[in-house]
């Protein structure tokens, strides 16, 4: 699909072990964009931890449980405190390595968890059934680097 630069955007997600550059797919999953997008900018992700990280699969975040010590054995059932619907009929609901999809606790229940693919091993069963909402263009392999309980520093979005 071939982006016009009408319907742009980029996040640069900065981790404790790098910044990655997310393409999101605006005509795709754009209510999902959006929700992210508001949450970046409202700064809900400044500090949250990558929750679930599971080997050759994903790398899991967006919990605000995971940022309160006290909290984090809730880590990964938290949420902005309203549910968002899926987008499951675009062209890119692929999940491949560097993807970003909505985590969701059954259809039509994300808010602000997110999850980051290894590669295309283990995940073909969640196409169309997670929302795809973009693909990290740039530094990828610092996804292999993310450990359980790594922080997320800040998500800065970029309109073109």
């Amino acid at each position: 699909m071939a982006f016009t630069k009408n319907n742009m955007s980029k996040a640069i997600i900065k981790t404790e072990k790098g910044n990655m550059t997310v393409q999101f797919y605006d005509q795709d999953a754009p209510n999902t964009v959006a929700n992210f997008k508001k949450l970046a900018n409202e700064g809900f992700y400044d500090g949250i931890t990558f929750h679930r990280v599971i080997p050759n699969f994903v790398v899991q975040a967006g919990c605000p449980n995971s940022k309160d010590p006290a909290k984090a054995h809730l880590a990964g059932t938290g949420g902005p405190g309203y549910k968002i619907d899926c987008e499951l009929s675009g062209e890119n609901q692929y999940h491949d390595r560097g993807v970003l999809s909505m985590a969701h606790a059954g259809r039509n229940t994300g808010g602000s968890q997110f999850f980051i693919c290894h590669s295309r091993d283990n995940t073909a069963h969640l196409d169309r059934n997670h929302t795809v909402f973009g693909k990290v263009v740039e530094n990828v392999d610092i996804v292999d680097d993310i450990k359980q309980g790594d922080k997320i520093l800040g998500i800065e979005v970029i309109e073109d």
